[in-house]
């Protein structure tokens, strides 16, 4: 079993970015910065599996149908370029690991690596680097925070599955005595809170303030900080007592970051996009998308107010080949998605539970109309019971009812998908802020973390 436990110096760290200086030497990384230029801080924001379709996906179903206009949202508004995706591995498609790899280290490596390279060799990371530099530094995301993007950043580990050791890596691998994330936001309980080893624990011990509820936030009144709010991931947006709570965190970590004063990093990443993707499920990935878009919205403003700081945000890769178009139909009826008002699986789970109100017309009209709220004509509304009676009947039944009704809402706004994994297609760039212009144009993901690094460390760059 490999287990990386390394307590890295700040000497360790100044030889890494040292050993990285071919990457200023490099055509990939050819800025020629101007430190004028240079913002004090970053941010650095991830929509998991958000492929071009979902910003496009999110534009027609936030449009405004009062206005002959189709608005632009703030994916748009930000919009400066696009990143090839692939990982250095027998196929053009990549993991999130690989893909966080990149964007965190400038370097590409194998599917299910955490910021190791083939040899298991660990990368330095733009998170190590920011903390050798005294930089505060702060993660906060939907998923559990020992996920495959977030670990990224913060561990070294030869599989993105091994879970318990990079919750480990999270207290034990130390830089400046400290661990590597002054803030961090998310889910994960389940491989904080073990049987073997209470990190939380311990976390505190090195004086960091611990919650375990989202609405305790408030309480975190300065840094270093640890918020855990779900064994696992966060419950989606949709139907979440907090349908922005990505939103939420990142307001609480923008507050605790200026009240320090110093310099800072904070990578955000909305985690759920890539889980909707995963399965297939429109609605559920319009709700993350309306979260990340107000997260967006959110640090814009706070750069308007902070202009030293740069935002920049992409994805890692796309997931579930969504298409806004389906059976040779001209059309994608997105805005009736915002009729739907409960997710799929919620759907499912309330048909196991009372399966009698699947008997009758009128008893599952009524039922429906709860949920899905846009018009459905009686036949429709009549065959879709009847394929969910079946349904019931069947081996899996709540995941049959569940992936019917996505069938349902997918042919009646003409959305497609292709896959339930993810696909080899370029993602967007977003960038806003001081230092935007380094953005711009088609690049690998590799450059995007090379660009990051170089504006942390410009005197490597005006060496040259």
């Amino acid at each position: 079993m490999f287990h990386l436990n390394k307590r890295l110096t700040l000497s360790a760290i100044c030889c890494s970015i040292l050993s990285m200086q071919v990457l200023a030497q490099s055509p990939q990384s050819s800025l020629e910065m101007a430190t004028v230029q240079l913002p004090k801080n970053i941010i650095y924001l991830i929509g998991d599996g958000m492929g071009p379709a979902y910003t496009s996906a999110y534009r027609y179903y936030a449009d405004n149908p009062e206005t002959k206009t189709v608005e632009k949202t703030i994916f748009d508004r930000l919009l400066v370029g696009s990143s090839s995706t692939y990982p250095d591995d027998d196929t053009y498609v990549t993991d999130s690991a690989a893909s966080a790899t990149a964007l965190a280290t400038s370097h590409k490596t194998y599917n299910g690596a955490i910021s190791v390279d083939h040899q298991h060799t660990p990368i330095t990371t733009f998170f190590e680097i920011a903390k050798a530099q005294g930089k505060t530094t702060a993660v906060v995301v939907t998923s559990q925070i020992n996920h495959a993007t977030p670990a990224s950043f913060l561990a070294h580990n030869e599989s993105r599955r091994n879970y318990d050791e990079i919750a480990d890596s999270y207290l034990d691998n130390l830089i400046n005595g400290q661990p590597i994330a002054d803030l961090m936001l998310g889910g994960g309980t389940k491989y904080f809170v073990r049987e073997d080893r209470d990190l939380t624990q311990e976390f505190t011990q090195l004086g960091y303030q611990y919650i375990d509820k989202l609405d305790e936030l408030d309480t975190i009144e300065s840094l270093p900080a640890l918020g855990l709010f779900a064994p696992k991931g966060l419950s989606y947006a949709l139907g979440s007592d907090d349908p922005l709570r990505l939103t939420t965190m990142t307001r609480k970590s923008l507050d605790l970051l200026s009240a320090k004063k110093s310099s800072f990093v904070l990578m955000i990443e909305a985690s759920q996009i890539d889980w909707c993707g995963h399965k297939n499920d429109i609605v559920c990935a319009m709700g993350e998308m309306h979260d990340f878009a107000n997260t967006l919205e959110l640090v814009k403003a706070f750069i308007d107010a902070n202009p030293d700081t740069l935002l920049i945000a992409t994805a890692d890769h796309s997931t579930g080949g969504l298409t806004l178009g389906r059976s040779g139909k001209y059309q994608w009826k997105g805005k009736l998605l915002q009729q739907v008002t409960t997710l799929p699986n919620v759907i499912a789970r309330q048909l196991m539970d009372d399966t009698s109100v699947l008997e009758k017309s009128e008893s599952f009209s009524t039922f429906l109309a709860h949920h899905i709220q846009f018009e459905i004509d009686a036949r429709a509304m009549n065959s879709l019971r009847i394929i969910l009676k079946d349904g019931i009947k069947q081996a899996k039944a709540l995941k049959v009812i569940e992936k019917e009704l996505k069938h349902f809402i997918d042919k009646a706004t003409y959305t497609g998908w292709t896959t339930g994994g993810h696909t080899a297609i370029d993602v967007p760039i977003f960038a806003y802020g001081k230092g935007q212009q380094y953005f711009s144009g088609h690049m690998d993901n590799t450059e995007i973390a090379a660009k990051l690094i170089e504006i942390m460390t410009p005197q490597r760059v005006n060496k040259k």
